[in-house]
């Protein structure tokens, strides 16, 4: 099939895009790698009257410390996040994840923030913000806004983000040292979206135990889901076993075509043992 006709536009700053944005009103679309909104048009599930390519808006590009945080530009494409040297020192949960997003050509062309204005449910750069409690930039004709990942992911491709607004980076806390990530992700293939992933952080250990926990599911609901009962499992001390009988217990789960929604649950138990059993044979080793 092929596209509807279109207008097509193409500013060269974030506030000229939202200015665009607004007056094309419920028709207008942003597009940046295009690599979701280019499969949607030339299905006709998107049928957009104009496109406002943001591609050229440098300001909205690049990877920059500032203090204890990372700030990584909505338009970075996959492939810079994944070869960035402060990514792989200070947030190697994102560079783990990174290997598994999609295939070389589609990183070559997707961007970060559009993985994350997506919300796709089987995506990992979602969860990855969740473990990481990462902050949205947003930019609209009002201004600026900041929204946590725990308040940006509301459904099935929906977020926060109001009509004609622009995601114009994310800003994530540095973890302290001591911090540990863990992350599982089960497809058919590689490079194929998630059937069920895991993406999580643990704080150092004090008296025994992690110091904060985030465990963040994605593939098996609506939407990347943190599991507070597993969390809290963890903070408790209690066995990897112990802590993945929960890890679905306060998520709503749904089956699919790869696999029902039981299947999705054992995926994840599964996920969760393995990978606290890992962090704390490393941490045997390293005694």
């Amino acid at each position: 099939m092929k596209t509807n006709a279109f207008a097509y536009q193409r500013p060269d700053t974030a506030e000229e895009a939202v200015r665009l944005a607004a007056e094309g009103g419920d028709g207008a679309r942003f597009i940046a790698g295009g690599q979701s909104l280019l499969a949607a048009l030339n299905f006709r599930l998107d049928e957009p009257e104009a496109l406002i390519d943001i591609s050229r808006i440098a300001t909205l590009r690049g990877i920059e410390r500032r203090e204890n945080r990372l700030l990584i530009g909505a338009l970075t494409r996959h492939a810079e996040v994944a070869a960035s040297p402060e990514v792989a020192r200070d947030l190697p949960l994102i560079a783990r994840a990174m290997r598994e997003v999609a295939h070389p050509a589609i990183r070559n062309r997707g961007t970060f923030g559009g993985s994350l204005a997506l919300a796709d449910p089987a995506a990992e750069m979602p969860a990855c913000a969740l473990a990481l409690d990462a902050v949205m930039h947003v930019l609209s004709p009002e201004g600026r806004r900041q929204v946590p990942a725990a308040e940006f992911f509301c459904g099935m491709y929906e977020t926060a983000l109001e009509p004609g607004e622009l995601l114009t980076g994310v800003e994530i806390p540095l973890p302290e040292p001591g911090a540990r990530h863990g992350f599982s992700e089960l497809a058919r293939r590689h490079g194929d979206y998630a059937m069920a992933g895991l993406a999580m952080m643990l704080g150092p250990r004090s008296g025994g135990v992690p110091s904060w926990a985030r465990v963040a599911f994605f593939g098996l609901s609506d939407c990347p889901a943190r599991s507070a009962a597993a969390e809290a499992a963890i903070l408790s001390g209690a066995r990897p076993e112990d802590c993945a009988a929960k890890a679905c217990e306060e998520i709503e789960v749904f089956g699919d075509l790869n696999a029902d929604e039981a299947t999705k649950r054992h995926y994840a138990e599964v996920m969760l043992r393995r990978e606290l059993t890992r962090l704390a044979n490393d941490e045997e080793r390293t005694a």
